[in-house]
């Protein structure tokens, strides 16, 4: 069986200074708007405060699984910790659905037994966490367009950031309009919208970790483009998979037309390997080569 790799990085090395930082600035948010919001009275900062844990939550979950990622493989786990990322990830938009199940039944709640609030302190508070979810979104931007448990960290500081600004604007109505109902009100916007964002992080990292095939590849066409080759006479059992962020993998049965040597088949490997990954971005190639084998020649994708 013929097995190649090219290892063409996609992304860049992630700042873990960078993503500590953020780790401690949203440790302080949660405490001053946990403590802040049960002082004031206010619903929507304890929601703040509360999302701010899941960041922190969060954070720590991404800081760790980096560092899981980097570590090599061996015998009892040949792949390394490479989909730590990726778990962390699905964690990281499961517990931002929780969440916001959570605060869509305190804000319903709320709307009957409406509270005064104690504007001043929201205001103040939600300033600070727009600040410090501000430079935390800053500081993980960049890691977060190539990497996908960078980019869930990434989501819960900017819809923190969000909420914040909503928190703000709702202190300032209290506050000169004593418009109360807007405090359960926001919290139920936010919650809603942390769900909004939460879902398609947590549908993209599910179907890594059900090893679907990538939305960009499609099989037909690898199939096709293998049988463009003259040698090549039937492609099968094929199998598409992405590892992590940066791996794509592609095992299949190839019959050939003749019985070639295995110099040859080397030949053919090396130019699949390389049409591979210029044209679908797959940089491990697994290949089984066969000739007048008696199997299915007619399934292409098959357990």
């Amino acid at each position: 069986m013929g097995h190649h790799h090219n290892h063409h990085q996609k992304g860049h090395a992630v700042s873990r200074k960078n993503l500590g930082i953020s780790i401690v600035l949203n440790t302080i948010i949660t405490i001053a708007q946990g403590v802040g919001g049960i002082v004031s009275g206010s619903l929507s900062l304890l929601s703040d405060a509360l999302h701010n844990f899941s960041d922190v939550l969060s954070l720590l979950i991404s800081y760790f699984a980096h560092l899981l990622s980097k570590r090599k493989a061996s015998t009892k786990s040949t792949f390394g910790y490479k989909r730590a990322e990726i778990i962390a990830a699905f964690i990281n938009a499961a517990t931002l659905m929780v969440v916001s199940v959570f605060l869509i039944t305190e804000a319903i709640e709320r709307f009957f037994k409406l509270q005064e609030v104690a504007s001043e302190l929201v205001i103040w508070l939600s300033l600070f966490g727009i600040l410090a979810n501000g430079l935390s979104v800053v500081l993980l931007k960049r890691d977060a367009a190539v990497n996908m448990n960078m980019k869930s960290a990434y989501l819960h500081l900017l819809t923190d950031m969000m909420a914040s600004v909503a928190v703000l604007l709702g202190g300032i109505l209290m506050k000169f309009f004593q418009l109360f109902w807007i405090d359960p009100l926001l919290t139920l916007i936010i919650a809603i919208y942390l769900i909004y964002v939460g879902f398609d992080l947590l549908k993209e990292s599910t179907k890594v970790l059900m090893l679907f095939t990538p939305k960009s590849i499609v099989v037909k066409e690898i199939v096709a483009t293998i049988m463009e080759l003259e040698t090549v006479k039937n492609v099968h059992h094929v199998h598409i998979w992405q590892l992590n962020e940066d791996e794509v993998h592609l095992e299949a049965h190839i019959d050939f037309e003749k019985d070639i040597k295995l110099s040859e088949f080397e030949t053919v490997l090396g130019t699949i390997e390389e049409k591979m990954n210029h044209l679908y971005g797959i940089n491990h190639v697994n290949i089984q080569p066969e000739y007048g084998k008696c199997d299915s020649k007619s399934v292409i994708v098959q357990d």
